[in-house]
């Protein structure tokens, strides 16, 4: 078990006695805010070499510089299931996420829905909350963040092989049963106004579309994310 309690994302390869030189942000964190000197342990992944613990070479105003001493853990990739949304209110598209990574996803893919209430999203932000997720976790990969798309572009390119589970308020009051089988999937959440009646025929004359119940109640979109991950990975992914 390790000693160090820090766990840091870098885009720098990792490997015994590898340095890496960590960003002002990084930096000001460690040797501002948690007063960490020269010698202490800090974790650290980059999303491909696994996690590694390493110790603080430099650590002062003008930078700090970590030294990989130990791999602590291998690469593990979250099952394959990519989580499409609509984006909502700023800090519940941050919510969703944050819980996406948390809940383990492998890909996130914002969508431009009829009723979509936000016509653009800052998906350097967006990326920024998934690294801080993915470092509080204990995950040891960050999931892409796409770019917002139109979801009529998404389900042209739509991938043969990847079962889509499309969150459906028409079907509340049904059992929350996600079926289907194991293998590449994904998840579809529509924004506060529900689909379009054109999305919807879009989406039942899709093969591989599934459409999914959660439950008695209509949900708040944040809400239907975290429980239509929840469902699937209870059923498919890695919680079984």
């Amino acid at each position: 078990m390790s000693d160090a309690k820090i766990r840091l994302y870098v885009d720098q390869p990792l490997g015994e006695g590898q340095a890496v030189r960590l960003s002002p942000d990084q930096t000001h964190y460690l040797v501002g805010v948690m007063r960490l000197a020269v010698g202490a342990p800090v974790l650290l992944f980059n999303g491909r070499d696994g996690e590694w613990r390493a110790l603080l070479a430099e650590a002062g105003k003008r930078g700090a510089v970590a030294v990989c001493e130990a791999v602590i853990r291998p690469l593990v990739l979250p099952p394959d299931l990519w989580l499409a949304f609509a984006p909502i209110k700023k800090a519940r598209t941050d919510f969703i996420v944050e819980k996406a990574v948390e809940l383990g996803v492998r890909r996130i893919l914002p969508v431009q829905t009829r009723h979509t209430n936000s016509e653009r999203i800052r998906q350097d932000r967006l990326q920024a909350h998934a690294v801080e997720a993915a470092e509080q976790c204990g995950a040891t990969m960050v999931p892409e963040v796409a770019e917002l798309q139109p979801l009529e572009r998404l389900l042209a390119a739509w991938p043969a092989g990847r079962q889509l589970y499309w969150c459906d308020e028409a079907a509340a009051g049904q059992p929350a049963m996600i079926g289907g089988t194991p293998g590449p999937a994904a998840i579809l959440i529509g924004p506060e106004g529900g689909f379009a009646e054109a999305e919807m025929k879009r989406l039942r004359g899709m093969a591989g579309v599934r459409s999914l119940s959660l439950g008695p109640r209509i949900l708040r979109a944040d809400t239907a994310a975290v429980a239509a991950v929840t469902l699937w990975q209870a059923a498919h992914g890695d919680w079984r």
